[in-house]
């Protein structure tokens, strides 16, 4: 029997790793000044659990987001989702990054399918960042204008 629970343990551990690494070791933790004309903020919510992120990327001259940074206020897979996403789309372009799926996150995080609503957060933060920047940079991304609105309430 213990021979049993090593073994499970150990598949658990190798499984969850990358999610149990985000959530031990969140990357990018912080926020930036909306008032930054280069700063997107995306702040979305989840009503039934109460998870809220606020995501904030800066955008370079050559369209390509440079700096993420996350605050979450979750558990441990909605603050694990927001801290993958920031390290996903830290060198991708707006256009590349309105193509992130939650459904990409979950699979490499191994979120279960309770947990999915925090890999959809993650998704509609980074769109409700991204559309905040556009607001203020007067830019079109083709790939936002037909994406589903995002709230976003800085």
């Amino acid at each position: 029997m213990k021979k049993i629970n090593i073994l499970f343990f150990g598949f658990f551990l190798a499984k969850f790793s990358v999610l149990l690494d985000h959530y031990n070791n969140p990357r990018n933790v912080g926020s930036m000044k909306k008032e930054d004309p280069n700063v997107g903020i995306g702040l979305v919510g989840a009503p039934a659990c109460g998870d809220v992120m606020r995501l904030s990327i800066r955008v370079d001259s050559e369209g390509r987001i440079s700096e993420a940074k996350f605050k979450t206020f979750g558990c441990g897979s909605a603050i694990a989702s927001s801290s993958y996403m920031t390290e996903l789309v830290k060198g991708m372009t707006l256009d590349d990054a309105l193509k992130v799926r939650n459904t990409e996150i979950a699979k490499e995080l191994c979120l279960p399918p309770v947990k999915l609503h925090c890999s959809m957060l993650a998704e509609d933060a980074i769109k409700s960042a991204i559309r905040d920047y556009q607001s203020k940079s007067k830019i079109r991304l083709a790939t936002l204008e037909n994406s589903p609105e995002v709230l976003n309430t800085q």
